[in-house]
């Protein structure tokens, strides 16, 4: 068996084992697991409040509770569902991509995952708040 043959079935899989260990040791340097939730919470709160505060755009997850902090959906507010596509081409011409919402739904979805920095969510919050100047 390979007991005896000082072997293994498979080779490990090398790279996911290190990016693990890379991640982990990023977590690590920037407080831990605590720390990145925090700062994950951070993030979700600084464009929920800009969603829940922008007379243009609306949640789709109504109840504060039951929010995600990695995938912020939004639509487009009553009275504002003709401009969907107007933003999503300002966004898209200040360098935001792949935050369209599900097909079926529409609007769009923010990921903020563990390695998204807050200023780039920032950035996002400024461009709603431009759009919604100009309209």
């Amino acid at each position: 068996t390979h007991v005896d043959k000082d072997s293994m079935f498979n080779t490990p899989p090398v790279l996911p084992i290190y990016t693990a260990l890379q991640t982990a040791k990023w977590y690590q340097s920037l407080g831990g697991v605590e720390a990145i939730y925090k700062l994950n919470k951070e993030k979700a709160a600084l464009l929920y409040d800009e969603i829940d505060n922008n007379r243009m755009f609306k949640g789709t997850v109504t109840c504060k509770e039951d929010r995600s902090i990695m995938n912020v959906c939004f639509v487009m507010a009553e009275g504002y569902e003709a401009l969907e596509a107007d933003f999503a081409q300002f966004a898209t011409e200040r360098g935001m991509v792949g935050f369209k919402g599900h097909r079926s739904v529409g609007g769009f979805r923010a990921s903020i995952y563990n390695a998204m920095p807050i200023e780039s969510v920032q950035a996002l919050v400024d461009t709603m708040k431009e759009f919604a100047a100009k309209k």
